[in-house]
């Protein structure tokens, strides 16, 4: 028996109409009734993983939300954040000017208040702002009011549309990769977070700290930057959507997203839900 079930979130746990369908949402709710814990696994900003946790209930189970890639773990019935792993200020502050060499990229960092940027229409920024919750500042330069405001970013996000941004992938992680992990989380994002961060880091300290074994893990994903998470799990599920990266590695592939996938693989492995 499963102990818990890491899940993406957007490709994953939502459909492309970016909901849970109600056959995803009755088998989350059932498993945690049998006691198994739900935790919310995403490249999101924190406050962009309320939505689904108020769908699944997980203030009432004590589900986790594991945002930012992993650089940030907080138990959603206490508010306790668990774990919180924010770039030293001096190297995001570097990494954000050293970004200032490719204007067709858009970084996007935030202080969990709202996102900074020097304009609000660059690419995605406003889609950021719509899934995580978060409201956008104009400022003229984003490494100057990080430095102003004196905070350190979680998670630096550079997007851009894929045929610009892959060609510049090199060149974005160039001179940081002592420092900052990079994952491809989308066609269209790249993020940096704490070397060394990661969900599936994040999950083994949860893991640890709860008396969990991985082989006691199910995770769901459909992206590159849930590489890692199906890899640590005893179970690591590949949506029907999934990267071709993702599908080769993963220890099962269910439906789609679109197609209750994560609710068709559940019943397979919950006897209570059949």
């Amino acid at each position: 028996m499963y102990k818990m079930i890491a899940l993406d979130l957007d490709g994953t746990l939502n459909n492309d109409e970016k909901k849970i369908t109600e056959k995803t949402r009755e088998a989350l709710l059932a498993v945690q009734q049998h006691g198994v814990m739900v935790v919310l696994a995403s490249g999101r900003q924190a406050p962009g993983l309320s939505r689904e946790a108020d769908a699944l209930d997980l203030k009432d189970y004590h589900g986790l939300l594991l945002s930012y890639n992993g650089g940030r773990i907080q138990d959603a019935t206490t508010g306790e954040i668990l774990f919180d792993q924010a770039i030293e200020r001096a190297t995001a502050l570097r990494f954000l000017r050293h970004l200032e060499a490719y204007p067709e990229l858009s970084p996007i960092v935030d202080d969990g208040e709202s996102i900074f940027t020097t304009d609000a229409n660059r690419h995605k920024v406003q889609d950021e702002s719509r899934n995580n919750n978060l409201k956008i500042e104009i400022v003229e330069n984003i490494a100057d009011a990080v430095e102003a405001r004196g905070f350190s970013p979680v998670k630096i996000l550079t997007a851009a549309p894929n045929e610009i941004l892959v060609p510049r992938l090199a060149d974005i992680r160039r001179g940081f990769e002592d420092e900052l992990s990079f994952v491809q989380s989308a066609p269209w994002f790249y993020e940096a977070t704490v070397k060394g961060v990661s969900k599936s880091s994040s999950l083994a300290r949860v893991c640890e700290r709860l008396g969990i074994e991985r082989s006691e893990v199910m995770a769901f994903g459909d992206a590159q930057n849930d590489m890692s998470m199906l890899d640590f799990a005893g179970r690591g599920v590949a949506m029907g959507n999934a990267c071709p990266e993702l599908k080769e590695m993963a220890d099962e592939i269910t439906l789609s997203n679109n197609e209750d996938g994560i609710a068709a693989s559940l019943t397979r492995h919950f006897d209570f839900l059949n």
